[in-house]
Order: C-alpha cells, then sequence, then structure tokens
C-alpha cells in the first residue's frame, strides 16, 4: 500500500492535533498535514501532492461542502470527507454534493477508526 497524504483541515489547531495523531496511528500508509485557512487549503490541493482531504464543516469564509465543490473544480478525482460534529441535516447535504464520506465526531477515538479506515477504503480501493 502506498503512503497516503491526507490534508485535514479544521479552524481549530488543537482539533486538527487530535485528527492528525489518530490517523497517523491508525495507519502506518497515512500521514496527515494541517491547515486552518480553507483559502490556503485549496492552494495546497491545487500545488501539492495531496491524496485525500478530511474537513470540518463548519469553518470561517466557507463551509466544508463549499470547500468540497472548490476542490474538485480542480481535482475531481481526490477524495473527500466531511469529519464534523454538524447534524445529520449536513450528511444528507454532503451525499447530495457527492462527497466521498461523512463521519460524525464524538466523544470516544471510535470516529477516527471509522475515518482512517473510509480514507483506506477511498484512496486505495
Amino acid at each position: 500500500m502506498a503512503e497516503i497524504t491526507v490534508l485535514a483541515v479544521d479552524e481549530g489547531p488543537e482539533l486538527l492535533e487530535l485528527t492528525e495523531t489518530f490517523l497517523e496511528r491508525g495507519s502506518d500508509d497515512i500521514t496527515v498535514e494541517t491547515e486552518t485557512d480553507t483559502g490556503t487549503a485549496i492552494d495546497r490541493v491545487r500545488d501539492g501532492a495531496i491524496d485525500c482531504v478530511v474537513s470540518d464543516f463548519r469553518m470561517p469564509g466557507m463551509d466544508g461542502i463549499e470547500l468540497f465543490e472548490e476542490l474538485r473544480t480542480h481535482r475531481p478525482e481526490l477524495p473527500f470527507f466531511l469529519f464534523t460534529a454538524a447534524d445529520r441535516d449536513v450528511e444528507a447535504a454532503a451525499a447530495e454534493a457527492g462527497i466521498t464520506g461523512y463521519v460524525q465526531k464524538g466523544s470516544g477515538t471510535d470516529h477516527y477508526d471509522e475515518l482512517t479506515q473510509q480514507i483506506l477504503v477511498a484512496v486505495d480501493g
């Protein structure tokens, strides 16, 4: 399995640190880069070797679905996951937009395991 570079996007640096820690702990094949600014995230995806994006829904500037739609214009094949505490209405909107997957944040660490597995399947099949 090839190494997978994931770009995690969230306005909260502490949440990004947790996501990075648990995804990298969940698979030796995953390396996580983090970004708090959606505009910079778009530039990094356009210019870099990013294999997958994991994004929160509620962020300043644009929400996770808007970020997905912008990234799709540059890299339509790129797997994109919403990883959010937002309610299930967001899940339906994400599915309608064509987002690869949706994982609900919660207490404990099971949601990180679920996200790791979904990333591995989406990127490496």
